[in-house]
């Protein structure tokens, strides 16, 4: 099925974490899982992980509508503005978001004991946004071509970057948003 994959990642975590003591690291992304999480199940998205400094969500059609790859990219944005992006005294946690729209295999994969499994969407359009996440900046929310035509978004005025990304053989060309 056609889904939309967000990557939300702080960025420089392991020299904040460098900066602090392991409970108030503990502390702050405690706070990043929470105002994340919580806008992005308000915003109809199925968090699949919560890696070290990452969350990553899926809209689902079923889950989130047949406009998923619009509700991905409005999500990103307002995750800048909910980290503090955009405001005056700088965020409270610097993030970089990546959204990729594509085919995706969606359901539970299981070890052959059947003793974990996890609910997850494996794939190369998932490592496409991945990636996206990994190449954005403080502050920046990069999507794929797919997702800006998918989500139907009008690119004039707005910043294109041409990407390499790790283990794709052709340059990704991406959309760059910030902060509204």
């Amino acid at each position: 099925m056609v889904v939309s994959m967000l990557f939300v990642d702080v960025r420089g975590s392991t020299t904040i974490a460098e900066n602090m003591n392991a409970a108030e690291f503990s502390r702050l992304m405690n706070r990043f899982y929470e105002a994340t999480i919580n806008f992005l199940v308000k915003a109809d998205a199925f968090i699949d992980k919560l890696v070290e400094d990452e969350v990553t969500a899926l809209f689902i059609p079923g889950y989130a509508g047949k406009e998923h790859a619009r509700r991905a990219v409005e999500a990103g944005q307002a995750l800048l503005r909910v980290t503090g992006h955009g405001e005056p005294d700088s965020p409270w946690v610097p993030v970089g978001v990546g959204i990729h729209t594509g085919t995706a295999w969606v359901g539970s994969i299981a070890g052959a004991s059947g003793a974990a499994s996890d609910f997850t969407a494996p794939g190369d359009n998932v490592n496409i946004a991945v990636r996206l996440a990994s190449k954005a900046g403080q502050g920046e929310v990069l999507i794929s071509e797919a997702t800006y035509n998918a989500a139907q978004i009008k690119t004039e005025g707005l910043e294109m970057r041409e990407l390499e990304l790790k283990g794709k053989s052709e340059m990704v060309t991406v959309m760059v948003l910030h902060a509204e």
